[in-house]
């Protein structure tokens, strides 16, 4: 029987799969070539995590793969209606990122906290300086997800008192409905959110306008969950004390961004999470799921293609069906697992 054939939609440097060697017929794609590959794949590790090309490719005709794997934890730049309505299993690297971005998080407000940013300037202009105590200050992490709740535990070390906001209200977190009035009194503000329909230009100029003239606002989620020009405005106009968001890899450089310089804003090289060894760790999450779904069994991490994130362990199990078994994808002839 032949090895499943595994397809890379490849970017530099690629995974780390040599423990697969002999298990698997691994094949390498480009956003150009991916449309003629995919219908020969039973599996698909979308490795370019800047790449549109799946949403391009995945309508087109033929079979497609039983399992679709992405090395990122949003879902937005491979979700297609065509996806969604099939039954590919959909998979994502929950269980990488969240350290890492919790510790950015923390970095930043111990930062903000301590007048970091601005001590460059004051190194030539020295004066009596008050920095603010982290400690006893309160926190509204936004997103309830993994990250959200690692950037909770951490700031709670911090002497923090962390307000968890998700969409539904239930133990230790708040619902929706709740987060006006919780970032109104909040120190800091951290959007922790996944990219989909509902937060897509969530924080904009009437959220900006909520928040207190000390508080700081930190985003760690999708661009687009931020609308940039409310964001501008507010700190132009002195609405809150500042704000730190990433800059994606493919925009200009931070010192030609024309955000540079606005008042109270950090830029930070995206992605925040990308510490040292990432692509490492997630060659090696993707080894191990491949060796579960080799083996049959139902795989962790499995998104819900509706709402575009994986559902959270205190709302619905965090474990899908094995793509190896079940019925053909919907609309196209599916590969036989």
């Amino acid at each position: 029987m032949p090895d499943p054939v595994l397809l890379v939609l490849d970017a530099a440097p690629s995974p780390r799969l040599g423990r697969l060697t002999g298990r698997a017929d691994v094949r390498h794609a480009d956003a150009s070539s991916l449309a003629g590959l995919l219908p020969a794949a039973d599996v698909l590790l979308v490795w370019d995590l800047a790449s549109d090309a799946v949403r391009a490719a995945w309508p087109g005709p033929g079979a497609r793969p039983r399992w679709v794997h992405t090395a990122s934890v949003g879902v937005d730049r491979v979700l297609c209606p065509e996806l969604v309505a099939s039954d590919t299993v959909l998979t994502n690297a929950r269980g990488v990122f969240e350290r890492p971005v919790a510790e950015y998080v923390a970095g930043l407000v111990l930062a903000f906290a301590k007048d970091l940013p601005r001590a460059p300037e004051l190194r030539s202009r020295p004066r009596h300086r008050e920095p603010q105590q982290v400690a006893g200050t309160r926190a509204v992490v936004v997103g309830a997800g993994p990250v959200g709740r690692e950037i909770t535990r951490l700031l709670h070390g911090l002497g923090v008192s962390v307000a968890l906001v998700g969409r539904t209200a239930r133990r230790t977190i708040h619902g929706a409905a709740d987060l006006d009035r919780l970032v109104a009194r909040a120190d800091w503000v951290v959007a922790a959110v996944p990219l989909t329909e509902s937060t897509h230009g969530m924080f904009d100029s009437r959220f900006f306008g909520l928040l207190q003239p000390s508080a700081r606002f930190i985003s760690v989620g999708r661009e687009a969950c931020v609308v940039r020009a409310g964001l501008v405005e507010a700190l132009n106009r002195r609405w809150f004390a500042g704000a730190a968001i990433d800059v994606d890899e493919g925009e200009r450089p931070v010192a030609e961004s024309p955000l540079r310089n606005v008042p109270g804003l950090l830029l930070t090289p995206h992605p925040s999470g990308a510490t040292v060894g990432w692509r490492d760790r997630l060659s090696e999450q993707f080894v191990a799921l491949y060796e579960q779904w080799e083996r049959g069994e139902p795989l962790p991490n499995v998104v819900d293609k509706e709402s575009g994130h994986v559902p959270s362990s205190d709302l619905s199990p965090n474990t899908g069906p094995s793509p190896r078994s079940g019925p053909p994808v919907s609309g196209s002839t599916a590969k036989p697992g």
